[in-house]
């Protein structure tokens, strides 16, 4: 007896291995992925500007970052004495101007070379709503919290979306011809905007997706069908019952590795899992005669493993 509706899923013939180098962008949902891919140490770059929930900020970031068009003074703005910029998350702020010049423009950097030495970039798209700024007539990547009367909030067409991700992926093969460039549409429903809102918003990403998937050589993973027809209870939901608690991510994680993780990468990964919970070990007697041979085998353990993979790195 079959009781979900399985989202059928084909195995990639260009896997995810720990020579593999990623770069992820986009909404909170790669936050999910990039935990997992963090914990079993592959080589990653997540979100160098936080976390960007629409079409528009990706392709803009992406554009900034390859055209190397820095950040100057008019692209920043002071707030209640902290300096902030609205095309980057929140945490990327700074009580001095120039100190936030510099990491933004640090960022960029970093975002650059990744984008060029990558392997596979995974992009997740969250929503089709943007707010503009009145004074500037800019699409924003984030509003920290600025008087909602200095935006025009709109929802972008279809063929808005599809310019922008046609943008997106011919600079990026432009610039990185080989890198496999991963689609998704993130589970989380944002319902802040409108039960309904929210409806039109993710019709419009899938839609114009749907053209770039049809036109390019890129790939697409199910993350929001995998949500809405696998795990449709709100038991695999958090207690906000929009974003997918611990258990939904480690299924849809399942579900991503089986397709996009090498086979071969698995025994490395099950190596990496044993010393990740081992340093998570707490033990009752610090000083016991175990507990000092329990630890100088899981630096036995740290040691192979890096002098196979020096990027690795364990806390």
């Amino acid at each position: 007896m079959e009781l979900q509706t399985k989202i059928p899923l084909k195995s990639s013939d260009n896997p995810i291995d720990y020579h593999s180098k990623l770069v992820l962008l986009g909404s909170c949902f790669v936050e999910n992925m990039g935990k997992k891919l963090d914990y079993f140490k592959f080589q990653q770059m997540q979100n160098p500007f936080g976390i960007l929930f629409h079409p528009l900020a990706i392709e803009n970031l992406v554009q900034r970052a390859i055209q190397e068009e820095s950040y100057q003074k008019g692209d920043i703005f002071e707030q209640d004495g902290i300096w902030r910029c609205f095309e980057a998350h929140s945490y990327l702020r700074s009580k001095d101007s120039g100190e936030l010049l510099q990491l933004l423009n640090q960022r960029l950097t970093e975002t650059k070379i990744g984008l060029e030495a990558s392997s596979h970039i995974i992009i997740t798209l969250g929503t089709a709503w943007v707010y503009e700024h009145r004074d500037s007539n800019k699409i924003v990547a984030n509003c920290h919290k600025v008087p909602q009367k200095q935006f025009t909030k709109k929802l972008l067409s279809v063929t808005e979306i599809e310019s922008s991700l046609n943008n997106l992926v011919g600079m990026i093969r432009k610039m990185n011809s080989l890198a496999q460039i991963i689609f998704t549409i993130s589970p989380v429903r944002h319902v802040k905007d409108g039960f309904m809102e929210n409806q039109r918003s993710k019709a419009h990403l899938f839609a114009a997706l749907h053209q770039i998937i049809k036109g390019h050589s890129v790939s697409y993973f199910p993350s929001y069908e995998i949500m809405m027809d696998e795990l449709r209870d709100y038991r695999f939901y958090g207690k906000d019952m929009v974003h997918p608690n611990e258990l939904a991510v480690d299924y849809i994680w399942q579900k991503f590795k089986s397709v996009w993780i090498a086979k071969d990468a698995y025994p490395i990964m099950d190596e990496v899992e044993a010393v990740q919970k081992g340093l998570m070990h707490r033990p009752f007697n610090p000083d016991s005669e175990a507990h000092q041979k329990f630890k100088t085998s899981l630096r036995t353990k740290i040691t192979y493993l890096q002098e196979r993979h020096s990027f690795m790195k364990f806390d």
